[in-house]
């Protein structure tokens, strides 16, 4: 399917199509469900993964008394998470940093992707017969569900490793006292659903609109794309950014909170 064959609207729906594999037929194609994998956001997600993440391990191994622009980037970003952990839960622990850094490094080179131009991957898989192509995976509601209901369990864990009997003592007495649990145990289990809830849906929703923008700038004339186009790309670089530190800022507070007692 070629843009010259297809009006807007076509454009448009063809680009927010996924690649899907139904795992009960294995077949390829799109539609939905409960049994279909979006392959694209996973490969694109593991990709990505393998390449931000082996060249840190990479720059680990190969750590210098003088280091290199590969190094110092690293250590600079290292340092950086770790203080700002520190500074908002003083735990003594390698796991949050390490899952801090990790979801901050992961999901803004997910959001990077939307910089690449919209037709880039679905131009160059169909010449190999790839029908669709979407290839933002934080723009699939899918992937940041995953990663916020991810972080929902360790809070959980978190919770019940640092409280004990102590985390359903606190579910059934605060804020109101224990005269009125059912009221008090209701809040703690809204209170605790909307955090991965909101982490998705956030993260989802600012990605979306984002990749959308730049498909209904790509269906514009040629000649007047590259002003809207840059601007928004610009603009959009801090969308991203921001979008990353706030699913890893919002975590480390968490995770904090399921370390503390009221």
């Amino acid at each position: 399917m070629t843009e010259t064959k297809i009006n807007a609207g076509q454009y448009i729906q063809h680009h927010l199509e996924h690649l899907t594999l139904n795992l009960k037929t294995f077949t390829l194609g799109e539609g939905g469900g409960f049994w279909t994998l979006n392959l694209d956001t996973m490969i694109i997600s593991i990709i990505i993964g393998i390449v931000v993440f082996g060249s840190m391990w990479l720059a680990a191994k190969q750590m210098t008394a003088v280091p290199g622009r590969l190094q110092n980037f690293v250590e600079m970003i290292v340092e950086y998470v770790d203080k700002t952990v520190y500074e908002i839960s003083h735990q003594k622990s390698t796991f949050i940093p390490s899952l801090a850094l990790t979801i901050f490094l992961w999901i803004f080179f997910m959001n990077a992707v939307d910089l690449l131009p919209v037709d880039f991957f679905p131009r160059i898989l169909g010449v190999f017969g790839v029908p669709y192509f979407k290839s933002v995976p934080t723009a699939d509601p899918n992937a940041t569900f995953a990663m916020s209901l991810s972080v929902f369990v360790l809070i959980i864990f978190f919770n019940i490793k640092a409280k004990k009997v102590g985390f359903l003592k606190e579910m059934l007495t605060f804020p109101f006292g224990p005269y009125l649990f059912p009221v008090n145990f209701v809040f703690r289990v809204i209170e605790e659903c909307v955090k991965p809830l909101s982490l998705a849906l956030r993260l989802f929703g600012n990605m979306f609109a984002g990749e959308l923008i730049f498909i209904l700038i790509a269906i514009m004339p040629w000649w007047i794309q590259w002003p809207p186009g840059a601007i928004w790309a610009i603009f959009h670089i801090l969308i991203i950014t921001l979008q990353a530190f706030l699913f890893m800022m919002l975590t480390i507070i968490y995770l904090s909170m399921a370390h503390d007692t009221h």
